[in-house]
Parts: C-alpha cells; sequence; structure tokens
C-alpha cells in the first residue's frame, strides 16, 4: 500500500472541518494530530497513484483559493494551466524539478506562446508551489530560482475621440451604444457588465454599484453621455427590471455576448484592437490627463495595487510637453 505523508493526511482533515469548527479550533486539532501521529507510520487502505496523489494537493491548493476569495473564474484559469504543465512534464507534482519547468516553458515558446502568457504561467507555478512547500506538503519549491519571464512592454493605446465616434455610428441598436458608452464611463470590466442589473444603477445620483473581482463592491460613475444612452436603451425594452443588458431571446448578456457585439461593431467602424480592456485604459488615460490622483482611478477600476493601474494609463511625449510647459 502507497505511503501517505502525514501533512496531507492532517490538511485533508482541516478541510472537512472548515464549515464545522472555527479557524482556532481548527489549529488546535492539527497540533494534537501532529504530536499523536509522530510515532505512527499512515498508510492508505486503496493503493493510490501518483496521479491520484498530485490530485489531491491540487484540490487543497485550489480549496485554499477559495477560502482567500479567488472567483470559481480564477480557479479554473489555475487548474487548466497546472493540467496543462502537468501533462507537459509527464511527472507526479511532488517530482515537478525546476528543469521540468524551464523545459516546459521553453517548448511552449518555441510553440509560439507569447512572454506575457508564459509570465503568467510562472506566476501560477509559483503561487501552487510556493503553498506546497509553505504547508510542508513538497520538500521544495521549484519555482523559487526560477527568475520571472521578461515581457515585452507594449505600448497599448486607448481609443481615440474619431474612434469612438466610428464606433457609436457603427452601432445599430440602442443597446449596443449603451454598452459602448457605459464601458467608456464606468471602466467596468466584461463580466462586472453582464453581471449588473437595473437595480444597481442610481440615475439620480448617476452611479452604480458593481461587485468586482474578490466579490468586493465598488461605486462606477455614469457621465451624461453614458446616461442618455442607457436610458434610451431602457426605455426601449419591455422589461424595466431585472439583467441591466440582455442577449438573444431577451436572458441576461453574456461575456462572449459582448466580445461579439464588439467585433462587429469594430469591423463595420474600421478601428481595430477593439475589446472591453481598451474601454477600460481608455478611462484611465482620461481621468489621469485630467487631474484625477492615480489612488482615485485605482478605486474606479477597482486595482488593489497602483502599479496595476499604471499599466492602465498612456502619456505620450505631446502630453508630457503641454503640462511640463504649465508646470515649468
Amino acid at each position: 500500500m502507497a505511503m501517505m505523508d502525514k501533512q496531507l493526511l492532517i490538511k485533508e482533515v482541516e478541510q472537512v472541518l472548515y464549515d464545522k469548527l472555527t479557524a482556532k479550533d481548527i489549529d488546535t486539532v492539527a497540533e494534537a494530530l501532529i504530536s499523536k501521529l509522530g510515532n505512527y507510520t499512515i498508510e492508505r487502505v486503496s493503493e493510490e497513484s501518483p496521479a491520484a496523489v498530485s490530485e489531491d494537493l491540487i484540490r487543497i491548493f485550489m480549496d485554499a483559493k477559495r477560502v482567500a476569495g479567488c472567483s470559481e473564474k480564477t480557479i479554473k484559469h489555475y487548474r487548466y494551466v497546472i493540467g496543462k504543465m502537468l501533462k507537459g512534464v509527464k511527472v507526479p507534482i511532488r517530482d515537478v524539478t525546476i528543469y521540468h519547468l524551464r523545459s516546459f516553458l521553453m517548448a511552449e515558446k518555441d510553440r509560439g506562446i507569447k512572454e506575457s502568457t508564459l509570465a503568467g504561467y510562472r506566476d501560477v507555478y509559483n503561487s501552487l508551489f510556493g503553498w506546497l512547500h509553505r504547508e510542508g506538503l513538497i520538500k521544495a519549491n521549484p519555482c523559487a530560482n526560477l527568475a520571472p519571464i521578461k515581457k515585452k512592454k507594449e505600448m497599448r493605446k486607448p481609443l481615440s475621440d474619431v474612434e469612438i465616434e466610428k464606433l457609436k455610428d457603427a452601432s445599430k441598436t440602442l443597446r449596443d451604444k449603451a454598452i459602448i458608452f457605459f464601458l467608456l464611463s464606468t471602466g467596468c470590466r466584461i463580466s462586472e457588465v453582464c453581471d449588473l442589473n437595473i437595480s444597481d444603477i442610481d440615475f439620480q445620483s448617476m452611479e452604480c454599484t458593481v461587485l468586482g473581482k474578490g466579490n468586493k463592491e465598488r461605486k462606477v460613475y455614469l457621465d451624461d453621455v453614458a446616461a442618455l444612452h442607457l436610458e434610451q436603451y431602457l426605455q426601449s425594452r419591455k422589461s424595466r427590471s431585472g439583467p441591466l443588458f440582455l442577449g438573444k431571446r431577451s436572458i441576461r448578456l453574456q461575456p462572449g455576448g459582448v466580445r461579439t457585439m464588439l467585433n462587429k461593431v469594430a469591423d463595420r467602424a474600421g478601428v481595430e484592437n477593439v475589446h472591453p480592456h481598451r474601454f477600460r485604459r481608455t478611462l484611465a488615460t482620461k481621468l489621469i490627463l485630467r487631474g484625477m490622483s492615480i489612488q482615485e482611478v485605482a478605486r474606479i477600476l477597482g486595482h488593489e495595487k497602483i502599479d496595476t493601474t499604471m499599466k492602465y494609463v498612456y502619456i505620450n511625449d505631446r502630453d508630457v510637453k503641454i503640462n511640463y510647459h504649465k508646470c515649468a
């Protein structure tokens, strides 16, 4: 029979007790198990394959991520990236070394995967193995000496006023115009827009409540143009309750539907690289150029770190020169 690590057994017990005891009580149980199991050998009743052990470790890691507040979308992404790596290296999770990871990432690079995507993979692996090591479930973190992957810095430009007018003119429905100007005004993520209900909008105060990443609420704001197009769209609907934006068959619009709509509008308008995040970048840049602090912009976008917000702001040399002469 395969040997089972005491640490893994303790983690499994902790997961079972998570909804039944307080964190302090669970720690007391864990300490007692560590003390009492010291002189015992732990074995499973049935033979367990290395693949099953790997799955156990991944499951426990994912549970920890859920407890930390990660969304199911993030959990799904982590599972995909980790599964892809394990399939590529062809060894159990406890046998993965830095050499396996380097070889896998190099193979992915040779396949044409972008550095930014590879850097994201590396962050996921470091999170996984770092957590397993801190919990005593593996002997070392193979990512510890795996250098961060340098990403090519791309100047991602916001939408220009001309491009925004082209998109407006190419929008065939009141709903499409309302979505485009709502994105420009609020800087919401596409998933946040799709989750909104009409009741979340306060036209009197020109704001709405958004549930963002980590189930954190924040306020975003409507400008006059966005409010106008949104009211026109809502007045054209039969129902004034329920989801803010509707798709086919009058059901809640999904993120894929928004992307499809934006692609069609962009093609008709002749505007390239139109995607939801570009609207966030456009709002962030506009607000910074008009004097809003980076901390306030971060709050509107739902960013915890200012560094993340800075990546959304595009400042060209002409703006720098104009502001220099204003301040010099």
